[in-house]
């Protein structure tokens, strides 16, 4: 052969060589990773440390406004699917790896200390006080929040149809009516009467909704269970 094969190894070592003190070689990469960890350790000690901040300093050049979410709608998705709003302290879940770079990346970018971070997730998901999806947001103020980062499964498709319901009481009472009704339907032709009548029907699904009622209000008090409007940003488990 007239010309040898190129070792990219050794072509790798010339060019780092030439662009790098090869004596000081070591020291130059050891300060970056110190300086990468501290700032990793910098961010975690920020999600972990309750804060009062309400603003974060943006560079609007860099601002994808895709991600930019009020107040409001953060609400109205929460109360929705049933889901909390809370500090990131209060969250219990792991953080992945790859929330923490993008945090890095975007304190980089927009050259700041990102703080007051918030979570959208089921409650499950947070340390809640006594009294699948999660969301990472950074308060941008004026009530508007920037979406940092999403890990994890997307939520069951049925879960907005489900939690409708617990919406409010006038959608849980629609839901004691129908189990009720189907309850209803269910009880034996002749077990109470030998002929059925319309009259013998509403009796017993006037039977069947008190009793539905009455295991609905049992674990309501029973669990300290709340309505989706009032637990989207409770940090109370009983709230």
């Amino acid at each position: 052969m007239l010309f040898p094969r190129t070792n990219i190894e050794q072509q790798l070592g010339k060019l780092r060589d030439k662009e790098c003190n090869a004596s000081t070689w070591k020291e130059q990469v050891h300060k970056v990773f110190l300086k990468e960890e501290k700032h990793e350790n910098q961010i975690l000690k920020n999600l972990e440390t309750s804060s009062h901040i309400v603003q974060n300093t943006f560079d609007l050049d860099h601002v994808e406004t895709h991600r930019i979410y009020h107040l409001d709608q953060i609400k109205k998705i929460c109360i929705t699917y049933r889901l909390r709003f809370l500090d990131a302290t209060y969250f219990k879940g792991k953080l992945p790896l790859s929330a923490v770079s993008a945090i890095k990346n975007l304190e980089k970018k927009h050259q700041t200390e990102l703080k007051g971070f918030k979570i959208i997730a089921p409650s499950k998901l947070f340390k809640l006080e006594n009294a699948d999806d999660p969301l990472l947001f950074a308060p941008m103020g004026n009530d508007y929040f920037y979406l940092v980062h999403k890990w994890g499964n997307d939520l069951h498709p049925l879960r907005k149809f489900m939690m409708w319901f617990f919406k409010s009481l006038e959608n849980l009472l629609i839901l004691t009516f129908l189990v009720s009704l189907l309850l209803t339907f269910m009880v034996p032709e002749g077990m109470f009467t030998k002929h059925s009548t319309t009259s013998t029907f509403i009796m017993i699904l006037f039977f069947m909704f008190k009793s539905v009622v009455a295991v609905v209000l049992f674990y309501g008090f029973a669990l300290g269970k709340n309505f989706n409007t009032a637990i989207w940003d409770s940090t109370y488990f009983n709230a």
